[in-house]
């Protein structure tokens, strides 16, 4: 049995940004850290703004393990969690970072690269989502197909993009790309929406802006029935529990009726191939009942220091009394390698 880790981290460093060349050198990011030695925060200077780089970092991670500057050192320690293959997920990128589509561009394609030449050096353990220039929808397409020639396995999204809702149609390329692709859409907790970000400036720990938003996400995409436009697609909705799904079912449910249709719950996930990454503390057996058991995943959210981190999610699910051992398996291995393709 393969275990996924269907939802780990990298922390990027100045050699993420190596791979812009030319004119574009000019939009690499840059470390900032405090003038007055008041702090011992760092932020990366983006496109003439500070975001903040040293916070969320999972110190219980080697260093040189959650930057990927010593690939060994992650796949030993992945070893000694019991963890075959993590995917992994960016994390500069869980906000919105510049309204320029030259920059955006120039960061997607140049983090896409460094993750293709770690991917490398393990081919079957690192996997890895890509980053898509959603400002420049006509690279979509190539720049997706030439990631899952390096190892990407899914497609990174945040809760909100662009200031759009997830289901406007401005997002039909990236849908039809990914399908054609048979790489999933994996929509993180974060936001890409200016507007949201700065509405919930001050909110400190993130929980609206980042995680409620991806379940209004999952509740768009169904009711303007994304799965049926587009019926090869799969999404996963992650680093959120999957406590909220009992709820958001039920809710779906009673809209359905309302407009003289009948929503089976348990099918629903399968049926429009939705995925939801579910943690430890969630009420599993309650949530497999009302939800089934076909498509949920489970991450340990590496090389962070969050609500989301557990680095032995992986056996916590499968030495969780309350599963089935089919169940627990399915979580930590079956459900992810659909999900995944792997």
């Amino acid at each position: 049995m393969l275990r996924i880790d269907a939802d780990a981290h990298v922390l990027e460093t100045e050699k993420t940004w190596e791979y812009m060349e030319g004119a574009e050198r000019k939009f690499r990011p840059q470390i900032v850290g405090p003038n007055d030695g008041s702090s011992t925060d760092e932020y990366w200077l983006v496109d003439g703004t500070l975001r903040l780089k040293s916070r969320n970092v999972g110190k219980n991670t080697p260093m040189t393990s959650r930057e990927l500057r010593d690939v060994h050192a992650r796949l030993k320690h992945m070893d000694e969690l019991g963890v075959d293959i993590q995917v992994i997920f960016p994390t500069i990128f869980i906000i919105p970072l510049t309204p320029r589509p030259e920059i955006e561009l120039a960061l997607c394609c140049s983090y896409n690269r460094w993750m293709a030449d770690i991917w490398r050096q393990a081919k079957e353990r690192l996997r890895w989502v890509a980053v898509l220039p959603l400002l420049s929808m006509d690279k979509i397409y190539d720049e997706a197909k030439l990631a899952k020639e390096n190892g990407a396995v899914g497609i990174f999204l945040r809760g909100s993009e662009c200031d759009l809702l997830l289901s406007d149609s401005y997002f039909f390329p990236l849908y039809d790309a990914a399908s054609r692709l048979d790489l999933p859409i994996c929509i993180h907790s974060a936001t890409g929406s200016p507007i949201l970000f700065n509405y919930f400036k001050y909110e400190t720990i993130a929980f609206s802006k980042f995680k409620l938003v991806l379940v209004g996400a999952f509740h768009n995409m169904i009711m303007d029935g994304i799965p049926e436009r587009f019926p090869r697609l799969k999404v996963a909705f992650l680093e959120v529990s999957a406590q909220w799904l009992p709820y958001v079912l039920t809710d779906l449910a009673k809209r359905y009726h309302i407009q003289g249709r009948e929503l089976n719950k348990k099918e629903l996930l399968r049926e429009s191939r939705f995925y939801v990454g579910c943690e430890t503390s969630d009420d599993l057996p309650y949530i497999v009942e009302h939800a089934g058991e076909d498509n949920l995943v489970v991450g340990t959210d590496y090389g962070h220091a969050d609500s989301a981190t557990e680095l032995l999610a992986l056996r916590g699910v499968l030495n969780d009394k309350r599963l089935s051992g089919s169940v627990a398996n399915k979580i930590v291995s079956d459900n992810a390698r659909a999900l995944y393709g792997l």
